[in-house]
């Protein structure tokens, strides 16, 4: 009876030092197993298949456009018209403003209404009065005269009717001094002499040319009938023979 119990306890402990054994063999196997799964398709990535490398490399596609907006809503107006069968009718409710509506009166025709009024028709009283309109004399246009126009100073030396004569200054005499001094005026509707004014001629004759054609006086010159102002040169000459 002991030999027999001694053997279980020694078969005990065989069976659990080989369970053991067993155990930690097979951790390690599934160890290696597993890292050899995890790891051979990093080294080796062409071993993947190629569906399964497409699906892991492309990105996902981009998601769908939002749905366009609803349509506005069309509000549709029925307008009910006050006429019933060409009658005006009541209406069904009173506006809160009402817009007033003046018609202009059309203008009185006078003129036909007096060539009724005389006794004849207006066909014919029209018709003689255009054709006496046409066989009288053409209405004249009168045109306004211009305010200023330039004449030369031989035409302007022909209208003078008085004014001094030019005084030889005595220095200039005494030095010999001859010459034409040219003077620039505007002589008025009235034939007087404004905004003299000197063009050329010797320095020491031009003073008494001005003096004495400022009292120079011309006939008003006329254009169409109507007296105008008149721009003009005026020539006064100087010699020592004179």
């Amino acid at each position: 009876m002991a030999m027999f119990e001694d053997i279980l306890l020694e078969s005990g402990h065989k069976i659990k030092t080989k369970s053991r054994y067993y155990t930690v063999v097979g951790l390690i196997l599934n160890g290696s197993v597993l890292a050899a799964l995890i790891l051979y398709p990093l080294i080796y990535p062409e071993a993947l298949p190629k569906a399964m490398m497409t699906t892991l490399l492309v990105a996902p596609p981009p998601p769908p456009p939002p749905p366009p907006p609803p349509p506005p809503e069309v509000k549709v107006v029925h307008v009910v018209s006050e006429l019933l069968n060409n009658q005006l009718t009541a209406p069904t409710r009173i506006p809160k403003t009402i817009n007033m509506v003046k018609e202009q009166a059309a203008p009185p025709s006078a003129g036909v209404a007096g060539m009724e009024g005389m006794g004849g028709s207006a066909g014919g009283v029209m018709g003689g009065v255009l054709g006496s309109l046409g066989t009288g004399p053409a209405p004249t246009i009168k045109e306004a005269p211009p305010k200023k126009i330039t004449v030369s100073s031989g035409v302007m030396q022909g209208n003078r009717i008085g004014g001094e004569l030019p005084q030889y200054p005595a220095i200039a005499k005494a030095a010999r001094i001859q010459g034409t001094v040219v003077l620039q005026a505007t002589i008025s509707k009235s034939g007087t002499i404004e905004n003299l004014r000197v063009v050329g001629g010797p320095p020491m004759l031009q003073a008494a040319a001005m003096e004495a054609v400022r009292t120079w006086r011309y006939k008003p010159y006329l254009l169409n009938g109507e007296p105008v102002e008149v721009e003009t040169q005026v020539n006064v000459v100087f010699t020592l023979g004179s």
